[in-house]
């Protein structure tokens, strides 16, 4: 992770980039937020983690942000850096901790 001006460089696991980069109080929350949901119900529809994300985290820190587009964002990186990964074959898609 990059952290040049307190931000974080984002990486993708749909296209193997890595450009977006967010600010370290706005991924840290949020990144705690989707591994505790995560962990918490063993495997999570993704049309749920924002709702958990809005829950688990200050209503402060999202004044001026969109929750969705953070939670996507961060859950993508999640992924992409192997911290949670979807559900094989799950429709809809489904997000856990990997095993090991």
């Amino acid at each position: 992770m990059s952290d040049t001006d307190d931000r974080i460089t984002m990486k993708n696991p749909n296209t193997g980039r890595d450009d977006t980069r967010i600010r370290r109080v706005m991924y840290e929350p949020v990144r705690a937020a989707i591994l505790a949901a995560v962990a918490e119900a063993g495997e999570l529809e993704f049309q749920d983690l924002r709702n958990e994300v809005e829950r688990r985290t200050p209503a402060g820190l999202w004044d001026n942000a969109s929750v969705g587009w953070y939670t996507t964002t961060v859950k993508l990186d999640l992924e992409a850096r192997g911290e949670i990964e979807r559900v094989p074959r799950s429709s809809p898609q489904r997000l856990r901790l990997p095993a090991g």
